[in-house]
């Protein structure tokens, strides 16, 4: 009689588990082989015609700061629209040179026009009211001048008369009475002068005090309508000095408020130079610090300069710094010029390695030292200080050995590596 067998999965079967043993060792013993590889120092073999190297020096390092700065000229006037108004006309043009006095721009202001009309119609007014108060001081002075006058000649034909009558009196031909009366008329007028004089003085000084004060308000109408008169020349803009005409921007039939920027004149002779550095420098920075600016021109003859102004505000992590530039220097405003601040001059011997586009791919963390066999290997440094054409080595590197200075981009940081000292592969 047959006998029921019952079939095993496939993975149960001995032939299959010995297969995929034999398949999971296999794949074990590839990767370990591949990790060893990738931990292994890597290395790799390039051509050494596409090396550029440099020897590690023992040298006076003095560390400076590459800049670029903008030509600006020494001295600028700004030109700001003291009155506001409308662009009537403009009278130049951005870019030319102009004179001192010469007019640049007019505008136009009807509020202006109207309140120095009305200015000169109050200052009118004042002087006709003056006119007509010192004319009746002047006829009240003569009243009381004509008093003062008329009380004089009656006490004088009352003292006459009396001297006259007393001789009359005492032989009887001219009765007491009347004397009596001419003596008391003699009283009065006498009375009568001394207060007429009274009332001149008086008046006299109320006069002067009156006329002091209308005179004080005329002279204040006249300065006001003279700074009227000035308003309404200020909207003719004239160039305060002579120079070149820059950023003149205005346009007629625009209008501009009351200190609004008009443009500038650049004065011409002397230029500087203004360049924005890096808010980290702003402590070591400091004005009369030397610089050496490479002229187009002359390349071989580099210029010093000095910084001549620090602005410490800090606009955008930057501050700007400005160099008084030679005045034989040559050149344009806007001109960019690139130039070297000297930050330390140091005394002492250090290694010192050029610049290279290694910096930047090793991080400076790490350099390839050459040997005469044409292997490189890879050797941890410490930079310090910088400059514009080289670099302080502080551990790492000893002086003589040759290092490769270009890019490292296609050493993938290779432990070592091995260059063809022949033809290239």
């Amino acid at each position: 009689m047959d006998k029921i067998i019952a079939l095993q999965p496939i993975w149960r079967q001995p032939k299959f588990r010995f297969s995929a043993l034999t398949i999971a060792a296999m794949l074990l013993a590839g990767g370990s082989l591949w990790q060893w590889r990738a931990n292994a120092s890597p290395q790799a073999e390039l051509h050494i015609s596409s090396l550029q190297t440099a020897l590690v020096r023992s040298e006076n390092f003095s560390e400076n700061l590459q800049l670029r700065g903008v030509v600006l000229p020494q001295q600028t006037v700004f030109l700001d629209a003291i009155e506001g108004g409308r662009v009537e006309q403009r009278l130049a043009e951005p870019g030319s040179y102009v004179e001192a006095g010469q007019p640049l721009v007019q505008l136009t202001n009807t509020a202006l026009q109207l309140d120095f009309i009305s200015r000169e119609a109050q200052v009118s007014e004042q002087l006709s009211f003056l006119r007509t108060t010192e004319l009746a001081m002047a006829t009240t002075e003569l009243d009381l001048k004509q008093q003062v006058l008329d009380a004089s000649h009656a006490i004088r034909q009352l003292e006459r008369q009396i001297g006259f009558s007393k001789p009359l009196v005492d032989r009887g031909v001219l009765a007491k009475e009347q004397l009596r009366t001419m003596e008391e008329d003699l009283a009065f007028q006498r009375e009568k002068l001394q207060l007429s004089q009274q009332r001149q003085q008086q008046q006299l000084t109320v006069q002067q005090v009156q006329k002091k004060q209308l005179q004080d308000s005329v002279a204040m109408l006249s300065k006001n309508i003279g700074f009227a008169r000035q308003q309404l020349q200020n909207l003719l803009v004239r160039a305060p000095v002579s120079g070149y005409l820059s950023e003149f921007q205005v346009e007629p039939g625009e209008s501009k408020a009351p200190g609004s920027r008009l443009g500038q004149i650049d004065i011409p002779g002397r230029f500087k130079l203004q360049a924005q550095v890096d808010e980290f420098y702003l402590s070591r920075i400091q004005p009369g610090m030397s610089a050496t600016l490479q002229s187009p021109a002359t390349p071989a003859n580099p210029q010093s300069i000095q910084i001549s102004r620090i602005d410490s505000r800090v606009v955008n992590n930057q501050f700007s710094v400005e160099l008084l530039l030679p005045e034989q220097f040559q050149g344009k405003r806007g001109q960019t010029l690139i130039f070297d601040l000297l930050l330390e001059q140091s005394t002492s011997q250090s290694l010192v390695l050029p610049r290279g586009a290694y910096l930047t791919d090793g991080g400076g963390q790490f350099v390839y030292v050459l040997d005469q066999r044409g292997k490189a290997t890879r050797r941890a440094v410490q930079l310090g200080r910088q400059s514009s054409q080289s670099v302080e080595i502080r551990t790492g590197l000893v002086a003589g050995e040759n290092v490769i200075i270009s890019s490292y981009r296609d050493f993938r940081q290779a432990d070592q590596l091995q260059f063809n000292t022949g033809n290239a592969l």
